[in-house]
């Protein structure tokens, strides 16, 4: 079988399984786990295998015309490159991790059928982002992913929570979609063509006409789907969706489709000079703005969520310096730790019994209730904060080297003014992100307190694709060399310079992290637990001891999840929770724990201008435009009520009726016949 039909069958089995779980859901259920992980599970062993086949070498194209349009053609093609190759890898890798953890983790959700469904559709969505070779195929994927996402993550639809995330989530990535619309068809406008192949070759050629405005409008689009600043408010929001859900969109699909595509045309944004530098500016907003978010934030989901927003912001900062080698190594290595990051997650809120760090901070020996979760996100968060030898080390150290090479003027795509923004922002960020990942390490594992619950030991479809996804955030940056091949022989190897730069401040972080943890600690012991009667009485409580669920409620609302599986909520003291966030960010905490305010922001400036313009055209609508329809059906309507009165029944009165009309008629002819006579 070719290499190109192989690369057909990855997408499309995902979308078969997704069909075919759709459509058996209810009568057969028995056939949707495997319908939902065997599909997935193929379509990795494909991507891999095309891959191999493709060996980092030549891309290989294959195209058929789509339908003719009448100008610019439509084409179902392909386009595999070594980029393309390994983000299938990525993709098929972490969705089939998702499937077989999902069929334990929402063993006993009633919509799982449908759920599992939509991940397959969700997968395939991506996997047909990444192959396409055409704009508009690409296209569909996206909106496709979109829609997916609605869905997914207003799974919980009863919450309000959920409806709203989910309606947040596809608002604000429409936004961002219109001028990337518009976008697309200016690039193929230009180039006459929607194929990469020829827009690639057109932008070489010098053919672009207006490559700033193609590039901003496809920004626009780019920011929204991978969550950038601006239009990044969405993401923290959506973690009211499944776990599992979180760690797909955030690991493989979705955020990650933005980065993919900028690396993808990134000739086409390195056209213009003014583009690059708002991509870096974008990105090292994002970046250190949302460590910052992270790092107040009590919910451990919603660190996570901030936290892949800031990675983001790095692959993004490598492309806005012209290394789309060192963006994508980092989306491949940031995909396979956040994925372990967000399952591992799933695990703890399992065994805890809340999403609430604050509430985790008071329960003693949870990280002995589920040893794998505790040694492999110990591992994820090593990686996260850059450590060598973890993978997030060599894939951070190549966007710092990239960022370094602009920043000493020796790029001659990107100006240097670029590389030192994404430079100083990469280098506060390592700084940011171990601290925020050394606090979420001490508050979930390094807690005091009541014992945390024993429900027993986790399935093997949890823990066994914690393991798998640990392999990768270990030792993939050690592939760095012969991934070469695959990223434009770019090298992807650490300078000695931004390894100490790097590192350095990521020690500092973790340090001062933990030296303020110690001293919060201690505060804490000091202050005496509030009495029992200060919350709700729990049978065999200590004094001064609440339930989990209600401390976790004063700062991070729990999902439906929490009550799916898990049996009762563990008691914990009510003292003040140890938390070095408070104390690293001061007066900035209250701000950066709501995210800075954006959403406030965005409610004066644009929710609220709609609302009153739509409150304005209803006002229109009903009593001026009514109006004229009202006052068109009302002459009418008297004409016949004066009418419908004459209609009484009685014949005598129709007989005097029709008699004084003869009469007046004839008296009407005598006159007009003297008149006439006269004159």
């Amino acid at each position: 079988m070719s290499t190109p039909t192989l690369a057909v069958l990855v997408p499309l089995l995902p979308f078969l399984g997704a069909l075919a779980g759709l459509l058996l859901g209810r009568t057969a259920p028995g056939f949707v786990k495997p319908l939902a992980a065997l599909p997935t599970l193929a379509a990795a062993v494909l991507a891999v295998l095309v891959a191999l086949r493709q060996g980092g070498g030549k891309a290989i194209d294959t195209a058929t015309e789509l339908t003719p349009t009448g100008s610019v053609p439509i084409e179902l093609s392909l386009h595999l490159d070594g980029f393309a190759v390994m983000v299938a890898v990525l993709v098929g890798l972490v969705a089939t991790c998702v499937q077989i953890y999902s069929t334990a983790y929402l063993r006993e959700d009633p919509r799982y059928p449908s759920y599992a469904s939509l991940v397959s559709l969700f997968t395939s969505a991506m996997l047909l982002v990444v192959y396409s070779g055409d704009l508009m195929v690409l296209l569909v994927g996206w909106e496709i992913m979109g829609i997916c996402s609605y869905f997914l993550v207003g799974h919980y639809w009863e919450t309000e929570a959920a409806r709203s995330a989910s309606l947040k989530a596809f608002l604000v990535t429409k936004l961002g979609d219109v001028p990337f619309l518009i976008g697309l068809f200016a690039l193929a406008t230009d180039a006459g063509s929607f194929r990469i192949t020829k827009i690639l070759g057109t932008v070489a050629a010098g053919g672009l006409d207006h490559p700033t405005l193609i590039a901003l409008l496809l920004l626009a689009g780019v920011a929204g789907k991978s969550a950038q600043f601006p239009l990044h408010t969405w993401l923290p929001d959506a973690m009211a969706g499944p776990t599992p859900v979180s760690a797909l969109i955030h690991a493989a699909t979705m955020v990650a489709a933005g980065v993919y595509f900028v690396a993808r045309l990134l000739p086409v944004f390195a056209a213009s000079r003014a583009a690059l530098v708002v991509l870096a500016v974008m990105a090292a907003v994002t970046m250190v703005g949302s460590a910052l978010a992270a790092l107040a934030q009590d919910d451990i989901k919603r660190v996570l969520a901030y936290s892949t927003i800031g990675q983001l912001g790095y692959m993004t900062g490598a492309l806005a310096v012209g290394d789309r080698a060192a963006a994508v190594f980092h989306l491949l290595s940031h995909g396979a730790f956040k994925a372990l990051l967000f399952l591992g997650a799933g695990v703890i809120i399992h065994a805890a019994g809340t999403n609430s760090l604050a509430a985790m901070s008071r329960m003693d020996g949870l990280a002995k209730r589920i040893p794998d979760a505790f040694w492999t996100m110990t591992i994820a968060l090593l990686a996260l904060a850059a450590f060598p030898p973890f993978a997030g080390f060599f894939s951070k150290e190549a966007v710092l080297v990239a960022a370094e090479h602009t920043a000493g003027g020796h790029s001659e795509l990107a100006p240097s003014a670029a590389g030192w923004v994404v430079l100083v922002a990469g280098v506060l960020t390592a700084l940011l992100t171990a601290a925020y990942a050394t606090r979420l390490w001490l508050m979930a594992f390094r807690g005091r307190g009541a014992a945390a619950p024993d429900h027993g030991k986790e399935p093997v479809a949890m823990t066994g694709v914690l393991w798998l996804l640990a392999v990768p955030s270990v030792g993939f940056g050690l592939l760095a060399g012969p991934l070469s091949d695959f990223f434009d022989g770019r090298e992807l190897t650490p300078s000695l310079t931004t390894s100490v730069l790097g590192t350095g401040a990521a020690a500092v972080g973790a340090v001062l992290t933990y030296a303020l943890w110690q001293r919060a600690q201690a505060q804490a012991a000091l202050i005496p637990a509030a009495p029992a009667g200060a919350g709700p009485a729990t049978a065999g409580a200590p004094a001064g001891a609440v339930p989990a669920s209600v401390v976790a409620a004063e700062s991070a609302a729990e999902s439906p999840e929490v009550a799916e599986v898990t049996h009762d909520h563990p008691v914990v003291s009510t003292a003040p929770a140890a938390d070095p966030g408070r104390a690293l960010l001061g007066p900035l905490h209250r701000h950066a724990a709501v995210g800075f305010h954006l959403d406030a922001v965005y409610d004066r400036l644009f929710v609220r201008p709609v609302r009153a313009a739509a409150a304005l055209v209803r006002f229109l609508d009903r009593e001026v435009v009514d109006s004229y329809v009202r006052g068109a059906g009302l002459g009418p309507r008297l004409l016949g009520a004066l009418v419908r009165r004459a209609q009484t029944g009685n014949v005598q009165s129709y007989l005097s009726a029709l008699l004084a009309g003869a009469v007046v008629l004839a008296i009407a002819t005598a006159v007009l016949a003297n008149v006439n006579a006269g004159s």
